[in-house]
């Protein structure tokens, strides 16, 4: 006897020898006041945002793609997964009742609790029995259980409407992607035509003994170099066409897409980080609710070095042989609490508790990192966007100067005060204003979707508590 006590001794202070992971936690969520936010809210943006374009073709795509997309799909499964296992965490608080029955051929011991005649004879051994058993949670284990699985529901959800709102804004910029498509098909069209009439010009000039056949080939070549181009954007078309269609998990049969009619004046937005930023994002709504969930994920483990505390209680029949079985003589019940107190585990319990603190700091450092990210995010945004509006205004004076070029170089070369090489360079640098022009109306719209989603796609959290508010990290 004294060996096992010494045993238990040595073995006990050989765990507590063992270096064990810390159980404080490291992490402290960032704060909204010290990311540099401005005062003024950001202005209030509609679930269905993307119908102020006033494109119905672009609002019908939407649709589609947030009824069958199967990125979205996932999310959705992900968040029923996540309800069914706060709908098992909850069931675990209520009384279980089961109902247990067996009937074995046995043969008894003679040597044993039952005697003579049944020892040492095989017999029919039945037994029916209903048991209840209810944990009466005095220290609030199964309680923090329930908070972290509805915090990790809560956190699923948040995570289906962002990715709802993400497919949102990844359909329009496909959309915007078809119209940038559409506006430089139209430009290679129009150097087509150009190239024509300069060809024309040149063929005129030749014929007349006023050019050399080389100017003729060479106004050949860029008309065949300007058809190639057209060829080339007609298939981005195609593809952005086949992009949209992937998004809205369809396939050949939805590529009959026109060309979109967006309204190029929507969306206005705000020009500096706004107060309420944190509040409107639900990546950010999502990493609050993981922080919520790791806190009491680290209760329940905090908890488990408590006693559980148990009703138990049984009811039913047993029985040697068949005819006995339900008989009232046979019946059998008893009621009572059951505890079970852990004394030695080795550090088992002190280590779970440990890996609960941290995971509590993982949830924290992630949503500083979304924090962080969506700052940075939507700061880029508006840079982005304040950058193209003022290449846009440049932009404008740039395509009707080289207009103006390109048309006094032509009448100059028809005229024969200049030569066909001052054309040429006057009709690239049109060419190149306006595939930059369609460019920047394209990118100035595809900016002002960033920057929405960059504010959150729409989304308010009406119970917002930024972990950072009144947030002790479960110490």
């Amino acid at each position: 006897m004294s060996r096992l006590i010494s045993l238990l001794l040595a073995t006990t202070l050989l765990a507590g020898c063992v270096d064990a992971p810390s159980t404080v936690p490291s992490q402290t969520a960032l704060k909204p006041q010290s990311l540099g936010l401005s005062a003024a809210p950001s202005p209030q943006i509609t679930d269905a945002w993307w119908k102020a374009f006033g494109d119905p073709q672009l609002d019908a795509l939407v649709d589609q793609a947030l009824a069958g997309s199967p990125t979205l799909q996932i999310a959705l499964a992900r968040m029923r997964e996540a309800q069914a296992q706060l709908s098992v965490s909850r069931a675990a608080t209520y009384p279980q009742i089961t109902l247990d029955g067996q009937e074995q051929r046995t043969h008894f011991s003679s040597n044993y609790i039952i005697p003579p005649p049944f020892g040492g004879t095989m017999r029919w051994y039945g037994q029916v029995q209903a048991n209840l058993s209810w944990s009466l949670d005095l220290f609030g284990k199964q309680a923090a259980e329930v908070d972290a699985a509805r915090s990790s529901s809560e956190a699923a959800a948040l995570d289906a409407e962002a990715a709802r709102l993400a497919l949102a804004g990844s359909v329009t910029h496909a959309y915007i992607s078809l119209d940038r498509a559409y506006l430089l098909a139209d430009v290679a069209d129009e150097t087509v035509k150009q190239r024509e009439g300069v060809l024309r010009l040149t063929a005129g000039r030749v014929n007349s003994g006023l050019d050399s056949k080389a100017s003729d080939e060479q106004a050949k070549a860029l008309l065949a170099i300007a058809k190639e181009d057209s060829i080339r954007a007609k298939a981005v078309r195609e593809l952005a066409v086949h992009q949209i269609a992937a998004l809205v998990g369809r396939g050949a049969d939805a590529y009959n897409i026109s060309r979109p009619k967006l309204d190029r004046s929507a969306l206005a937005l705000p020009a500096m980080l706004p107060a309420d930023l944190l509040a409107r994002r639900a990546d950010i709504a999502a990493a609050e609710a993981r922080i919520d969930a790791a806190t009491a994920g680290r209760h329940a483990a905090h908890q488990a070095f408590y006693p559980d505390i148990n009703l138990i209680g049984a009811a039913g029949f047993a029985a040697i042989g068949l005819s006995t079985l339900f008989s009232g003589g046979s019946g059998q019940y008893g009621i009572g609490p059951a505890i079970h107190l852990p004394i030695f585990d080795a550090g088992e319990l002190r280590a779970k508790y440990a890996g609960a603190t941290a995971q509590l700091d993982e949830a924290v450092a992630s949503y500083n990192q979304s924090v962080v990210g969506a700052v940075k995010q939507t700061a880029d945004a508006i840079t982005d966007l304040q950058s193209l509006e003022g290449q846009a205004a440049q932009q404008r004076e740039a395509l009707r100067a080289s207009n103006a070029s390109f048309d006094l170089a032509t009448r100059r070369y028809r005229s024969g005060l200049s030569p066909q090489l001052n054309v040429l360079s006057a009709e690239d640098v049109l060419i190149q204003a306006k595939r930059q022009d369609a460019s920047i109306s394209a990118d100035l719209l595809s900016a002002r979707v960033s920057l929405l989603m960059a504010l959150g796609g729409g989304y308010t959290n009406p119970h917002s508590n930024m972990a950072s508010n009144n947030r002790d990290n479960g110490q």
